[in-house]
C-alpha cells in the first residue's frame, strides 16, 4: 500500500511540479497505516495543511477513498496528525487560485481544512476529482440514514 500512495503522490508532483512539499515518503508511510483493507484509494495529492501561503512547513498528504477524505501529516518531532472527513460531514469546499499558488478550503461540521502552496495548474483537477467524489460518496450516506429511520 505505500508504494501505491507515494507512487500517486509523486506522480501528481511531477504534472505539478509547483506545488510546495517535502517528506512525501513519511507522510505516505503514516497513510498506509491507516488505510482501512477494504478501502480504495481514488485521488491523492500533496499540499500544505495551514492558513497562510508562507507557512511551508505544513506538507500533507491528501487522499479521497471509497469511505473518506483523510489529511495525513507527520510531524518533523514524533508523531503525526490525521484528520479522517467522512462524507457525512463534509459541507462544501472552495478553490483559490492565487498570484503565485492556489488553496483548496474544504467545509466540514467541526473545522475548516485549508490546503495550500498548490500549483495552480492543479486546482482543476483537485476539482474535478473532490466535486466526483461527493457526488458519487454522499448520495451513499443518505441513503444509509433513509434506511435506518
Amino acid at each position: 500500500m505505500l508504494e501505491e500512495i507515494y507512487k500517486k503522490a509523486n506522480e501528481f508532483l511531477k504534472k505539478y511540479p509547483f506545488t510546495i512539499t517535502w517528506r512525501v515518503r513519511q507522510h505516505a508511510k503514516v497513510m498506509s497505516k491507516h488505510i482501512n483493507p477494504d478501502e480504495k484509494i481514488l485521488y491523492i495529492f500533496p499540499a500544505q495543511k495551514n492558513d497562510s501561503a508562507f507557512d511551508i512547513f505544513s506538507t500533507c498528504l491528501v487522499a479521497f477513498t471509497t469511505q473518506r477524505i483523510l489529511v495525513v501529516q507527520k510531524r518533523v518531532l514524533p508523531g503525526y496528525r490525521l484528520n479522517s472527513i467522512t462524507p457525512d460531514l463534509f459541507n462544501d469546499f472552495q478553490v483559490f487560485k492565487g498570484f503565485i499558488f492556489g488553496r483548496v478550503t474544504i467545509d466540514t461540521a467541526k473545522e475548516v481544512v485549508n490546503l495550500s502552496d498548490l500549483d495552480p495548474k492543479s486546482l482543476p483537477e483537485i476539482e474535478t476529482n473532490l466535486s466526483e467524489y461527493l457526488l458519487k460518496e454522499k448520495p451513499k450516506i443518505l441513503k444509509q440514514y433513509i434506511k435506518n429511520e
